[in-house]
């Protein structure tokens, strides 16, 4: 069994003999081990962290417990077998899985006080031996509180339906709002199956950062050359490499292994990235051709892809808690790049592809532009402290 380490954590594990009993008896085992509030988790649920944190962050009494409660319950929850729960002005009335009076569905995720253990002792006695058991006597008491989620994802999962309902809801989650078209229908379904495979491996999502930069190094490596057959080479290896560029955020986020650096490291490598694939494709086509016309096309397109990507952390920064409705339906970012330079290198069309990249990535940067400057008349003051990340 796991001691924690890998985790930076401890563990200790409490065997429960009676397993065969209400889950109440579990609970009522680690008895001993508890002195001050702690979590209480059904360990067959799925759910976003965000939960937990809010949860985390309320204020509790000493002697009171509170529990997550859903009072929007989704489609694909199951809520015949759900446990059913009564509320009134933050407070829980009653708890049950044949309730036909309720307002809201029990999650599985409680931060508890010692008080349950006794609440269960005198539930197990009057011959209630599940958790809901505890939870009725301390509403009756009026010391179980509840707290509504949000617009967060949870799940109970109890038999392999469910777990393949999960795992298509997690999935269908990574989307974000910001994929280009290209991510939205070429990319991110083929990155998701890659993505689940390596969650069964011990690999990080830094280390895939690395891997999808050494691979689109690769295919610019290939473009220097400048030949037809190492173009088509070079081509597609750009285009795995923009495939994979998303498997680090979406491992990251299954795993909740997103941090602050991770997305740095990120964002520095594509920089590195599209600074070689593009000037691969620059000094190949002159190498071949002796064009000196395509360095000023390629400078401008160098320049056109920074600044679409800077503007796409700002732009998405200040439309994030805004009226997304404003912002632009079909939306020119990296994914559109890489795909226009991986056809321009199969089709060996090097000039127009670059005008295209320069014209497209420079025009879109310009919109940002004025879509911020709008956002800011329309909006609160800016200053310098506030605008830097």
């Amino acid at each position: 069994m796991l001691d924690g380490k890998k985790y930076g954590v401890k563990i200790e594990y409490v065997q429960n003999d009676q397993w065969k009993r209400g889950n109440g008896v579990s609970v009522l085992t680690a008895k001993n081990y508890f002195k001050e509030p702690f979590v209480l988790l059904m360990a067959d649920h799925n759910y976003d962290h965000r939960i937990l944190d809010r949860l985390l962050e309320t204020k509790i009494a000493k002697d009171e417990c509170i529990l997550c409660v859903d009072k929007n319950p989704k489609q694909y929850l199951n809520l015949e077998d759900a446990t059913k729960v009564l509320t009134l002005d933050h407070r829980i009335k009653t708890i049950g899985k044949d309730l036909t009076n309720y307002d809201c569905i029990d999650t599985g995720i409680f931060i508890c006080n010692p008080i349950i253990f006794e609440a269960l002792e005198e539930s197990i006695a009057e011959g209630d031996e599940g958790l809901s058991g505890g939870i009725k006597i301390l509403a009756r008491r009026n010391k179980m509180k509840c707290l509504p989620l949000e617009d967060n994802f949870w799940i109970d999962i109890d038999d392999d339906t469910d777990r393949k309902n999960a795992e298509q809801l997690l999935c269908y989650r990574l989307k974000k709002d910001t994929d280009g078209p290209v991510s939205k229908i070429l990319n991110r379904p083929i990155s998701l199956r890659i993505s689940k495979a390596l969650l069964n491996t011990g690999i990080t999502p830094n280390q895939i950062s690395v891997l999808s930069f050494t691979i689109g190094l690769a295919g610019a490596s290939l473009f220097f050359l400048g030949e037809y057959f190492y173009l088509i080479l070079g081509g597609i290896l750009v285009h795995i490499h923009s495939i994979i560029d998303g498997c680090d955020g979406e491992v990251a986020r299954l795993k909740l292994r997103q941090t602050k650096y991770g997305s740095w490291l990120d964002s520095v490598l594509d920089r590195y990235a599209d600074a070689a694939i593009i000037l691969g494709l620059t000094y190949g086509h002159w190498s071949i051709n002796g064009d000196s016309l395509i360095w000023i096309i390629g400078f401008v397109a160098l320049i056109g892809s920074f600044l679409n990507s800077y503007t796409g952390d700002k732009y998405d920064s200040i439309f994030r808690n805004g009226d997304v409705t404003k912002q632009s339906k079909f939306r020119i970012g990296r994914d559109l790049r890489l795909l226009l330079i991986t056809i321009g290198a199969l089709t060996n069309q090097i000039p127009i592809l670059l005008v295209i990249v320069a014209v497209l990535a420079n025009f879109e940067a310009l919109r940002r532009l004025i879509s911020f400057r709008n956002k800011i008349e329309d909006g609160p003051v800016l200053t310098k402290r506030n605008f830097i990340n």
